[in-house]
């Protein structure tokens, strides 16, 4: 099992760095500047975090955060941001979703060819990955920055996944957190793709670096675990005040309110209420999901209202009567713990009047 866990941690952190390098090497190829290369570098903190959980962690997880998916966001991100200041110089033909890649088979027969010399074997492989090479680079641009941006998404949930997990999540949280990061990325692919594509929001540096900014700020939900695990609730938690007992309860269902509200939905609410306000620019598509980012946000509002009425359901019934739980606990329970106490209290009350009905008889 040991050896499994390494394993997990070493092949998805080395993924990790494979992708930041193919990111690298797209910029450097679109700026013409080898100086880019440097963003590589970044992958050292990414190296030294593996060694230091190996050595701490036995590489295993941490409680409520990632730091290889966080580490994997800041070598990954430059790369992307200059990918998409750079969007749209290359010349992409008649057809601009499609990918021109075209390995003719005369240059495999030159490097067939080429290889019969004292190399054999080994020389052939080396030529034929630099024509592979060289063909991948004719791609067209727009099409290797959106691969990049739906690999990276892929990678950030399938790394996730292969993680080696800690003691504090179960199997359970982390199939329903892979879930919720399945829906989280497609939205966010949306909203970069989508509105990154509009030809007025290309001619506008600003707008772009504003888009990329609440894009990046949306990728931080990812490193976090906080929407599976909830706070555990101590005994000293009945002596708190309001909203920590509130945050007690309800950490998990506040993490994703807060989310939505602040990191997801919110954000690209207001993107896109911007865009359509102030530079007036409509599509079907942006209407679309501004409809969908404002129903969202309404019904989370609505879970907000009624988780809050719910605890104030629970504080109300702890102040009339005295029951042994803890407001940290739903409503529901606190009502089922009141019913038992009241059955057993009848069953105490019972059973007293019962020894004193026969205790004259025994001494007569």
């Amino acid at each position: 099992m040991e050896l499994l866990v390494l394993c997990n941690a070493l092949v998805t952190r080395l993924l990790f760095v494979l992708h930041s390098l193919i990111g690298v090497w797209r910029v450097t190829e679109v700026k013409k500047e080898p100086k880019y290369w440097l963003l590589a570098l970044l992958n050292l903190l990414l190296c030294l975090e593996t060694g230091l959980t190996l050595k701490f962690k036995q590489g295993r997880g941490y409680k409520w955060f990632s730091p290889a998916i966080f580490l994997y966001l800041i070598c990954t991100v430059p790369s992307l941001w200059l990918l998409e200041i750079h969007h749209g110089t290359q010349y992409c033909g008649n057809d601009p979703g499609a990918m021109q890649v075209n390995v003719s088979n005369q240059d495999f027969n030159q490097s067939r060819d080429s290889s019969h010399g004292s190399e054999g074997t080994d020389h052939h492989i080396i030529q034929t990955a630099k024509v592979f090479v060289n063909q991948l680079s004719t791609i067209c641009e727009t099409v290797w920055t959106l691969a990049l941006h739906q690999t990276f998404l892929l990678l950030l949930v399938i790394g996730r996944w292969l993680l080696p997990i800690g003691v504090e999540i179960t199997r359970d949280q982390l199939s329903q957190l892979l879930l919720m990061f399945v829906g989280t990325a497609a939205d966010i692919l949306e909203f970069a793709s989508e509105t990154l594509d509009i030809e007025d929001v290309r001619k506008n540096y600003a707008l772009i670096n504003a888009i990329l900014a609440v894009w990046t700020w949306s990728m931080l939900q990812f490193p976090l675990d906080l929407a599976v695990q909830h706070i555990g609730c101590k005994p000293a938690t009945t002596t708190r005040r309001i909203p920590s007992l509130l945050l007690c309860r309800y950490s998990a269902e506040l993490w994703n309110i807060g989310v939505s509200l602040f990191i997801q939905d919110g954000p690209f609410f207001i993107v896109r209420s911007i865009l359509m306000g102030h530079f007036r620019i409509f599509n079907q598509m942006l209407v679309f999901f501004t409809a969908k980012n404002i129903l969202v946000v309404t019904l989370q509002l609505y879970r907000l209202a009624v988780i809050t009425l719910d605890f104030r359901a629970t504080l109300l019934q702890k102040s009339r009567k005295e029951v042994n739980c803890c407001p940290c606990e739903p409503y529901e329970a606190c009502t089922h713990a009141t019913a038992s106490q009241d059955t057993e209290m009848k069953k105490c009350v019972a059973f007293s009047a019962k020894e004193e009905s026969e205790a004259p008889s025994e001494d007569q």
